[in-house]
């Protein structure tokens, strides 16, 4: 008997069924770019919250201690230059030792500066939750932030010496954000106001901008929108 044996041949693509594939590649493509979009905003507006929250309790604490919420940044100078974008936080929560030169360190010892450019950079004359006094008149400064994940950063704008600013880790996070108040890509510092608050009356107003995908993101301390 014999055995025919019939060859097995391979064909390549035809251009239909190419066009097929690239068809089902996009529409794949059109589905899951925006969903995993969708994600990371939610991702990026949840970290942005949690950090505020944070901020929010040590603010709080801050109030417990020292009757009185930290001042805003009151100095009103430079052109462009919009003062809740730089509130002073940082080192009202942080806490700080002065020594006899006049220049502030914080009790982690991450920042110093000195009292006269503090005094430039946020138009008040001294730094409440500062150490005073010694022996047994000593009032110890505290450190509001501690356990906190804060992202800080040290930033040179307008009428504004070295000093640092708590940001949001989240940054922008789009390339072209903006409006990018350090003036750098992708910092984007916590905004605050307990001077006059608009939106707290009775407190103070915290928020920070988010503009993700085009689209813009108040995450803040008086909606829960």
């Amino acid at each position: 008997m014999k055995t025919t044996l019939k060859s097995q041949i391979r064909h390549g693509f035809t251009l239909i069924e190419l066009l097929v594939v690239i068809s089902i590649i996009g529409v794949l493509a059109a589905i899951t770019i925006p969903a995993l979009s969708k994600v990371k905003q939610v991702q990026y507006r949840k970290a942005a919250l949690a950090e505020l929250k944070q901020l929010e309790a040590a603010i709080e604490n801050f109030k417990a201690k020292y009757g009185a919420y930290p001042p805003s940044n009151r100095n009103i100078s430079g052109a462009g230059y919009d003062p809740l974008n730089y509130p002073p936080l940082y080192y009202e929560l942080s806490g700080v030792t002065r020594d006899a030169s006049g220049n502030y360190t914080t009790l982690d010892g991450a920042s110093t500066i000195s009292a006269a450019d503090y005094s430039a950079a946020y138009g008040v004359a001294g730094i409440i939750n500062c150490t005073k006094g010694s022996a047994e008149d000593k009032v110890d400064a505290v450190n509001f932030l501690t356990g906190l994940k804060i992202k800080t950063n040290d930033a040179v704008t307008n009428n504004l010496k070295r000093t640092t600013v708590i940001l949001t880790s989240v940054g922008g996070p789009d390339d072209n954000y903006t409006p990018q108040p350090l003036n750098a890509s992708g910092l984007n510092p916590f905004r605050y106001n307990s001077t006059n608050p608009t939106n707290s009356p009775n407190s103070f107003d915290l928020w920070v901008d988010l503009v993700i995908g085009g689209k813009t993101y108040r995450i803040n301390n008086w909606s829960t929108r």
